[in-house]
């Protein structure tokens, strides 16, 4: 796979070592159980795979790029170039400016935009709108664009989907860059529906069997199906596509789902004419990142600890894995470890950030669960582990704990 030219401050000797030394000993990625680095006082359990992905590197990559290649010139950021508001704060500190929030409301109105300014498209790629507006305004939006690649795949899929006839759901969160992203293509290529979760798929399910009045279906989804979408006609023959962020095993559950419910109303012999295999929209990342968390928590530990930017939709899920088997801590970086003591995170359910007390239990040897989204530079990862081994004493030298890996990576 291509290595990408990233600033070196987002790297981290120790998880670069260990990523090494898997890649040599696994290297078809088959083996997603941890890595355990034992400190003494601190065990950490690191999951087999975690932190930037291809899109991500890609993306920085090229944001970092459009900075060295412009001296002196206005450059933009469509929006949140990714997740993660240390690489994002990074950017803003050397002179980027956003256009627009992660809502899409304009920061910058796009009439003040001149052909001499950079605009940088995000890792989560644009509305086919969006990026008319700004070649309305005569902006090179090819020339740094950062649209991940499976991003892309999903739109190519979803317009191959829509030339053979098919409507098309989306697996997402409606409010997401990427989503709206792929639901713009989506619906200037077929008929196209988002829908949230599984609850959300066995209403749609009902619609499809006729346990639900088919009538209904516009009000229970509304705001969420384009235009023309006709119900009666588009919920008989469907393709799934996803946010390439969200749960792999929900998207398929989904696809399976409503799968079933056409199989049920055509049968076995047909349903090929009303139902698509779209299994290869999932983002490999996606799917290493949540197989290795799964990996994780086969052998338990006392608490896990994830970080990453609190919009990273990616990173959610993983917290969302991790707090069903143990007490789960959700940080942006090292900071939010304020003491020994107290620990300062962000709560999935209530959308808040809020603190714990005497979150490392007094217990040694402590197992401690970490990992990260795709989002998440190695480095800040690092910056956590140190930072919780330097709050004990007689800890074990990280050039002891990690000899063993320098002879995985020759």
């Amino acid at each position: 796979m291509k290595s990408f030219d990233i600033p070196v401050f987002y790297r981290s000797g120790i998880i670069t070592k260990i990523k090494q030394a898997r890649k040599v000993t696994d290297p078809r990625k088959k083996d997603f159980s941890p890595t355990v680095l034992d400190f003494g006082p601190v065990r950490y359990i690191i999951a087999r795979h975690f932190g930037f992905c291809y899109g991500v590197e890609n993306a920085i990559e090229i944001s970092y790029r459009a900075l060295e290649e412009n001296p002196g010139k206005r450059i933009f950021l469509l929006s949140e170039m990714i997740h993660n508001p240390d690489v994002n704060n990074d950017l803003k500190e050397r002179g980027i400016q956003f256009l627009m929030d992660t809502n899409g409301i304009n920061l910058i109105d796009f009439d003040d935009l001149t052909p001499n300014d950079i605009v940088i498209i995000p890792a989560f790629g644009t509305t086919l709108e969006i990026e008319k507006e700004l070649v309305s305004r005569n902006i090179a939006v090819k020339e740094y664009n950062t649209t991940c690649p499976f991003v892309e795949k999903v739109w190519n899929r979803s317009a191959k989907l829509g030339k053979d006839g098919f409507a098309i759901v989306i697996h997402g969160k409606a409010y997401h860059e990427e989503t709206k992203a792929t639901y713009s293509h989506s619906k200037d290529s077929a008929p196209s529906l988002i829908i949230k979760n599984m609850k959300e798929a066995i209403e749609l399910g009902k619609y499809i069997s006729g346990e639900l009045p088919i009538e209904d279906f516009y009000l229970q989804f509304e705001g969420k199906f384009s235009k023309g979408f006709i119900a009666e006609e588009h919920l008989f023959k469907l393709g799934v596509v996803n946010q390439t962020t969200m749960l792999a095993t929900e998207t398929q559950a989904i696809a399976n789902h409503l799968k079933q419910k056409l199989i049920d109303k055509f049968g076995t012999e047909k349903y090929r004419e009303h139902f698509a295999d779209t299994r290869d929209t999932l983002c490999y990342a996606t799917n290493d990142n949540q197989s290795a968390t799964y990996g994780l928590l086969k052998g338990g530990a006392d608490l896990a600890i994830v970080v990453g930017g609190y919009k990273s939709s990616n990173t959610s899920h993983i917290v969302e894995l991790c707090e069903e088997k143990m007490p789960t801590y959700f940080i942006q970086n090292a900071d939010k470890l304020l003491s020994r003591d107290i620990i300062s995170h962000y709560d999935l359910h209530t959308r808040q950030v809020t603190s714990t007390a005497n979150y490392l239990l007094d217990k040694q040897p402590l197992d401690i669960i970490l990992t990260s989204g795709a989002s998440c530079p190695d480095a800040v990862v690092e910056a956590v582990m140190m930072k919780i081994l330097s709050y004990y004493t007689n800890v074990k030298s990280v050039e002891s704990v990690l000899a063993g890996f320098d002879i995985a990576a020759e």
